[in-house]
């Protein structure tokens, strides 16, 4: 599976910015699709996931202010990020997670959010 995120910028703190992940294969035979971000010196960390029956779990950080979906026909995931503070600020990986335990990662996307 290849992803291809997009969508990454420069925007102010209270903006918003939709990410966008193309995947490479029918999202419907992947078990599980989300976003991780990794800023400056910290750990990847999950932000996002959407299971392919439509469970759907948030970092407790972004809840309320990000929503992830996606577009069957499109093969594409999406991640709407709003009211965005500085600390959102990172590389932002869309990945695909199949069972038992392989998981596919894009290239990422820088998000920079200023003060």
């Amino acid at each position: 599976v290849q992803l291809q995120a997009s969508g990454g910028g420069l925007v102010q703190a209270g903006g918003s910015l939709r990410l966008s992940c193309a995947v490479s294969r029918n999202i419907l035979s992947i078990d599980a699709l989300g976003w991780h971000r990794q800023a400056p010196g910290k750990q990847r960390e999950l932000v996002a996931a959407l299971a392919r029956a439509g469970s759907i779990n948030f970092a407790d950080s972004v809840k309320g202010r990000f929503t992830i979906s996606r577009d069957n026909a499109k093969n594409t995931v999406y991640l709407q990020m709003n009211s965005l503070k500085p600390e959102d600020t990172g590389v932002y990986y869309c990945n695909a997670y199949e069972l038992p335990n392989r998981t596919y990662w894009g290239q990422g996307t820088q998000v920079t959010v200023s003060s």
